[in-house]
């Protein structure tokens, strides 16, 4: 079992951020798909990944028919709102790559029961990269933002879901935001083999540099739990969102 490595890439501003985030995407999915015939992504939402998703659309390289594609986390709304991730993916880059309908598993934000819905998804997601119940699924990538109050997917300050175990998929209430979500959890992030952070804009600033250089403080910082077991973790960060770090590399 190798090492799981931190690559943090520092780039001048959110267009570089995008075009040097997209060819990494590009470069791990060929990778995969020479490595075991499939790339599997899980997909953020976010106004930071638009840009990139866009310029994966223009630049090509990455063999969509063999691609699955999933959500690291979903807002409990319908598809077709102008807040859900799937949308945003959907409009930036699915519909304009021509991956197949069956490879996309959208998380289904728009349903009574979100529960059911997260334990519904894992199992979607085992079906798809055809893991039994016994193993965890290891998905190629994972895509992640982080919010100004150190949130990533929809693992927010002090859930309880930050301290979940056992299920890789978890329905969310946020109490002080009044908000119902669908997540990925750490145990599925965590066994990913290459989780991508892309954190843009000044307001990012105070979270990033509490998250990689602050004291160990998960509940405050949730994005602290991200960690590869076997795997690599990219940071894409901007100048304004690294302003604050005392170390570059």
């Amino acid at each position: 079992m190798s090492e799981p490595a931190r690559v943090l890439r520092i780039l001048p501003d959110p267009e570089a951020l995008a075009k040097a985030a997209a060819e990494q995407i590009i470069a791990i999915a060929a990778h995969a798909v020479a490595e075991h015939d499939l790339f599997s992504i899980a997909l953020s939402g976010g106004a930071t990944p638009r840009r990139t998703y866009e310029l994966l659309a223009e630049l090509g390289g990455i063999e969509w028919s063999r691609t699955q594609v999933f959500w690291s986390d979903e807002r409990a709304v319908p598809p077709d709102s102008p807040e859900s991730n799937y949308r945003m993916a959907r409009e930036a880059l699915l519909d304009r790559v021509g991956v197949p309908p069956d490879n996309v598993h959208r998380m289904p934000g728009e349903v009574v029961s979100l529960v059911a819905a997260a334990d519904a998804y894992a199992a979607e997601i085992r079906a798809a990269l055809g893991v039994n119940r016994t193993r965890t699924p290891r998905l190629d990538l994972v895509l992640l933002g982080l919010g100004p109050d150190g949130h990533t997917a929809s693992l927010f300050p002090h859930t309880e879901v930050l301290h979940e175990r056992h299920r890789l998929v978890a329905a969310v209430y946020v109490p002080e935001r009044d908000l119902y979500r669908l997540t990925m959890t750490t145990k599925l992030i965590n066994a990913a083999a290459n989780v991508m952070f892309l954190v843009a804009g000044a307001e990012k600033a105070a979270a990033l540099a509490a998250t990689l250089e602050g004291p160990l403080d998960p509940d405050t910082y949730p994005a602290q739990l991200i960690h590869p077991e076997d795997g690599t973790l990219y940071w894409f960060v901007d100048e304004a969102a690294a302003s604050l770090l005392t170390t570059r590399a």
